[in-house]
């Protein structure tokens, strides 16, 4: 692993150029090494990461919750005689200087924590605050959640997490889009929390990130109408998917209070002249639209749009589904975008989303279908400051080694992380498990953009423990932070490796949680 600290730059924060003095270094981590193999689908083999770090677990399923309520007791299992596997997702890092409160009296709970929703269904998802700064196992992890007088939490499907700096709350996202949307969590204790179903809408919503003006990006993951591999032959398997999700911005009133309403987008892509859209009657032709091949053709741009989805003031605030006012839109829909995030910029100009894809070999191993993005894809939406046309770009189209990619974080400017979620379907397909991968999306001596996957480095071959009977285990919760919770730390994203703490969750089985760590025990990680 190697550190450089490139040519200085100027910053620039709207139209308004900062002071000269202003000037920062971009540090970057060159991850220069590669786990040469994931791990085949046979037993419970180890998770792999390259030499110069190790994966040190912070947290796992049966570890107990200080503040118990009706059959959430532990970390990562409920207390229902199964046990049901809770299945932590996304985690958002915080630093507090003068420390958060908890149910324990004048007990001091550190000043660093992370937090996770818990995927579990049926009225029982629930957040979780591990107190990194705390050894004491009985003080270690803190329920932000309890159960009402039904034992239930009334969440489903937590997926996404993060911190918003402008409303100064946790926001956490349900993939269900039969359920409520966006959470939002206070910080404070007891934290007081609210939906926005008649503001942002319902959709089946996973990634969420704020940008620089107090507008939220989210990322929808809701699989298409199946349709088979092999137009017009009913004998080939049924496992491609029509495009059916799509990327929003929610752009508040108040950005400090995002109760008070305000209006939401989605993006629309242009190809030859003409907007990519829905078409509820035609899957077929939507999944093998030949637009599909140039929209996922690696490296080239097309032009992009938010395209009014829903506004407060117009359409009042009843409950919305997100997805059908998008297809109503005429937005563009992807196949099954996960996460996403912003490249370290000062203006939060470019954002990057992950799409998963088919998670089938049957699918993707039809040229037709490769490439219109089944293995999956990484695209790029770059709008200049205040500008309304922006334009998007594959700059990784996936195959069957890169696929099925989930949850997404930048190290620094040019590193990209990714986690794959290929599912149980596609391990036993191909015999592999999951994979964290590096990417570089810088040219290797400078900050002009390239498409090339020899940049890829296996971070992590992920095992599978002995729980994860019922499903594997899947790499989730991805996350390199220093954890300001400033807006200026939100506008200055410049990456320092001294500075910053990863992180990662092996999810299902016994769900564990670890900090990705130097293995010679020194730098940022050591903190």
């Amino acid at each position: 692993m190697r550190v450089h600290t490139l040519v200085p730059r100027v910053l620039f924060l709207g139209a308004a150029m900062v002071a000269a003095t202003a000037v920062v270094s971009a540090i970057r981590v060159e991850i220069d090494d590669s786990v040469p193999a994931p791990n085949a689908r046979a037993g419970s083999p180890a998770n792999v990461i390259i030499d110069d770090y190790r994966l040190d677990r912070i947290a796992q399923g049966t570890d107990p919750l200080e503040n118990p309520s009706g059959v959430i007791t532990k970390f990562g299992f409920l207390n229902d005689g199964g046990p049901t596997k809770t299945e932590p997702d996304q985690n958002t890092y915080l630093e507090v200087p003068g420390g958060l409160p908890g149910p324990t009296p004048n007990f001091d709970y550190g000043r660093r924590y992370l937090f996770q929703g818990h995927e579990n269904g049926g009225g029982l998802a629930y957040v979780t605050r591990i107190n990194l700064d705390v050894h004491d196992p009985a003080h270690r992890i803190t329920l932000l959640t309890p159960t009402n007088g039904a034992g239930l939490t009334g969440f489903s499907s937590i997926d996404g997490s993060v911190w918003d700096p402008f409303t100064r709350t946790l926001l956490f996202t349900q993939e269900n889009n039969t359920t409520n949307g966006v959470i939002e969590i206070t910080p404070g204790w007891p934290p007081a929390r609210r939906t926005f179903e008649g503001v942002i809408g319902r959709g089946g919503f996973e990634g969420i990130h704020p940008d620089a003006d107090g507008d939220l990006i989210i990322a929808e993951d809701v699989s298409g109408a199946a349709v088979n591999v092999v137009p017009n032959n009913a004998a080939s398997p049924k496992t491609a998917h029509q495009p059916n999700s799509f990327i929003y911005k929610f752009h508040p009133y108040d950005r400090t209070n995002l109760a008070a309403g305000g209006t939401l987008y989605a993006l629309q892509v242009w190809v030859n002249g003409a907007a990519i859209t829905f078409h509820a009657g035609d899957p077929v032709g939507d999944t093998f639209a030949p637009v599909q091949v140039a929209l996922h053709a690696p490296g080239a741009h097309h032009g992009a749009v938010w395209v009014q989805v829903h506004d407060t003031a117009a359409n009042g605030s009843a409950a919305f589904d997100a997805n059908a006012r998008a297809k109503a839109a005429g937005a563009t829909p992807f196949k099954r975008p996960e996460n996403l995030a912003f490249q370290p910029d000062a203006d939060l100009e470019t954002f990057y989303f992950t799409v998963t894809g088919d998670t089938d070999a049957d699918a993707g191993n039809q040229a037709a279908l490769a490439t219109r993005g089944s293995w999956g894809a990484i695209f790029r939406v770059h709008f200049d400051r205040h500008s309304a046309l922006g334009t998007i770009t594959d700059v990784v189209l996936g195959d069957a080694v890169h696929a099925s990619f989930d949850n997404i974080t930048f190290a620094d400017r040019c590193t990209l992380l990714t986690a794959e979620d290929r599912g149980d379907g596609l391990h036993g397909q191909l015999n592999t498990l999951d994979s964290v991968w590096a990417y570089r999306v810088c040219e290797k001596d400078g900050d002009h953009d390239r498409d090339d996957r020899w940049f890829a480095r296996r971070l992590i071959a992920l095992g599978r423990d002995p729980l994860a009977t019922s499903e594997d285990n899947e790499p989730t919760g991805l996350l390199v932070s220093d954890g300001d919770r400033s807006i200026g730390g939100l506008l200055d994203r410049t990456l320092n490796p001294e500075t910053t703490r990863w992180f990662v969750t092996q999810q299902h089985g016994m769900n564990q949680v670890f900090e990705i760590k130097f293995a010679e025990g020194r730098g940022h990680h050591d903190r």
